[in-house]
């Protein structure tokens, strides 16, 4: 359960006129990964925010562009969990067009208060679904 995929179309908003896909685009893609992941575990972001009062932030990222996705590519976006910590969980992302692999990131996020935007535990529902996956 912990190596998640999540298939993306590039389309022309997500290039620049030659075709070539924004440097900003694949932290969106990026993020809806990350959002289908949590879906797949059963936890919905606004449910999350409404009931348990937290959202996750991006706190830090590291990203290796490697070579281009361009207009039309199909890519896959495989998330992994590598870290859970008491307020945090880290992500290895790949962004892969076939075999070939695009860009690469770590993505840390961080829970925090929806109200005060400070950090703070995660839910134990959430930390023990996330502490029963394998962890990579």
């Amino acid at each position: 359960m912990n190596g998640f995929s999540f298939a993306v179309r590039v389309y022309y908003e997500d290039t620049d006129a030659g075709g070539v896909v924004y440097h900003s685009q694949y932290l969106n893609f990026m993020e809806r990964a990350r959002t289908e992941w949590l879906r797949s575990m059963g936890f919905i972001q606004t449910e999350l925010q409404a009931k348990m009062g937290i959202i996750f932030v991006v706190h830090n990222l590291q990203i290796k562009y490697q070579k281009p996705a361009c207009f039309d590519d199909m890519l896959i976006i495989q998330t992994n969990l590598t870290r859970v910590g008491r307020c945090f969980l880290e992500f290895k992302q790949v962004v892969l067009r076939g075999d070939e692999q695009l860009t690469q990131a770590t993505v840390e996020v961080v829970s925090v208060d929806a109200e005060k935007f400070k950090p703070v535990s995660i839910p134990a529902e959430l930390s023990i679904s996330f502490q029963a996956l394998k962890i990579n």
